[in-house]
């Protein structure tokens, strides 16, 4: 799959929101460092690129990375951080996605921070009931790994 920025007509939904909020992310330093990157380990394994937008929401545009191009599943989901301590995290949230799987999901999770000399480094598990419209409900469970942009303290 080729992004073709030249020709932003062929670019999927998705695709131009995560351009568009990477860009507009980038311009600033706290900007950028609210962003995160991760890796969700499962039979569906997944990446996305993060976005805090305070202490306690944040969203993630997913990408299904263990398919064939034409089934590559965009994922977009917001999430709130309803336990929010320094080593650890536990939220839930709420998206959709569509293309190979189509419908909406419901994204429960603990994140924690194992190490204190690499603060921006964190591992999660997550588990994930997904209704997809076309077939039946889906419960994916992932374990990964998140790092933060800019996070030193």
């Amino acid at each position: 799959m080729i992004i073709n920025l030249k020709n932003p007509k062929k670019m999927t939904r998705p695709i131009k929101l995560l351009v568009l909020i990477c860009m507009i992310s980038l311009f600033s330093k706290s900007g950028f460092s609210q962003m995160s990157v991760s890796y969700y380990s499962s039979s569906l394994s997944k990446i996305g690129v993060g976005y805090d937008f305070n202490e306690k929401f944040w969203g993630e545009l997913r990408l299904y990375s263990n398919t064939e191009i034409d089934d590559i599943t965009p994922e977009l989901v917001f999430c709130y951080n309803f336990i929010n301590k320094e080593k650890h995290k536990t939220y839930v949230g709420f998206g959709g996605n569509v293309n190979y799987f189509t419908g909406l999901v419901l994204p429960i999770g603990l994140q924690f921070t194992p190490c204190e000399k690499l603060n921006g480094f964190s591992l999660h598990i997550e588990l994930q009931p997904t209704l997809d419209f076309d077939n039946d409900l889906i419960l994916q469970s992932s374990w990964g790994l998140r790092y933060k942009f800019g996070k030193n303290d």
